[in-house]
């Protein structure tokens, strides 16, 4: 956990372990944060913002990066996109109580594959200023028109230039595998997606063996649009 950037706050449990989707910031919680009474914790995921990037990228080894982060006496853990997928790889540690996905992309096909493939192995742009990184990140992270700021540790400043501080082989992480994911977690699963989310349909939700819940009006990044919509799913 050295190695993670770590923003927390909070008193009382269970403990809520926020996870960020892929390209974003621990950052992308603060909205919730605001909302919650109890002890919270947010990692920027390996390779992201100000934690250390790893030698390759599996959900496995980016799972157990912050496994370190579950209270074993109890803990929620509420993940959007890559995070959902590494909370359902959570689920069967000691103390997990419950796992919210939100905006998990569960159907992929060869050619998402072979395009996220392809980002993977793109060199970070490098730009000449911070606010060009930053219009950079934004994009990545899929947070263009939700927010105008890009937190410090969204980029980084090198002899070249400014780049997104995103580690871009995350890319090649894989097909997630949902389904059996979820017919291993021995704690209730919520999946839940914004009413208008392009990466995931109702119907594709409705297929598998865990709740799932609509949020009308949101986008891909509900947590980001109206924090508070997500709130009554860390409770059940």
């Amino acid at each position: 956990m050295s190695d993670l950037r770590v923003l927390a706050g909070g008193t009382g449990g269970p403990t809520i372990l926020l996870l960020h989707g892929l390209g974003a910031t621990a950052d992308v919680w603060n909205g919730l944060t605001r909302l919650l009474d109890g002890t919270w914790a947010a990692p920027d995921l390996p390779g992201h913002g100000g934690s250390a990037a790893l030698q390759s990228y599996t959900f496995a080894g980016l799972a157990a990066a912050v496994a370190g982060l579950i209270d074993p006496r109890g803990t929620v853990i509420v993940g959007h996109s890559l995070g959902g997928v590494l909370g359902l790889h959570l689920a069967a540690r000691p103390g997990v109580r419950r796992v919210v996905g939100v905006g998990i992309k569960v159907r992929w096909t060869a050619e998402d594959l072979a395009k996220a493939a392809a980002l993977a192995q793109r060199p970070a742009p490098i730009v000449a200023t911070r606010e060009e990184a930053a219009r950079r990140h934004l994009r990545v992270a899929g947070l263009d028109g939700l927010t105008e700021q890009a937190p410090d540790a969204a980029v980084v400043r090198t002899a070249e230039g400014w780049r997104p501080a995103f580690d871009q082989r995350a890319f090649a992480v894989g097909e997630p595998g949902v389904a059996a994911l979820l017919a291993a977690a021995p704690v209730p699963v919520v999946l839940a997606r914004g009413e208008h989310d392009p990466m995931v349909s109702a119907a594709q939700l409705a297929e598998l063996p865990a709740e799932h819940v609509d949020l009308p009006g949101l986008g891909h990044n509900a947590h980001v649009e109206q924090p508070s919509a997500v709130l009554p799913l860390l409770t059940g």
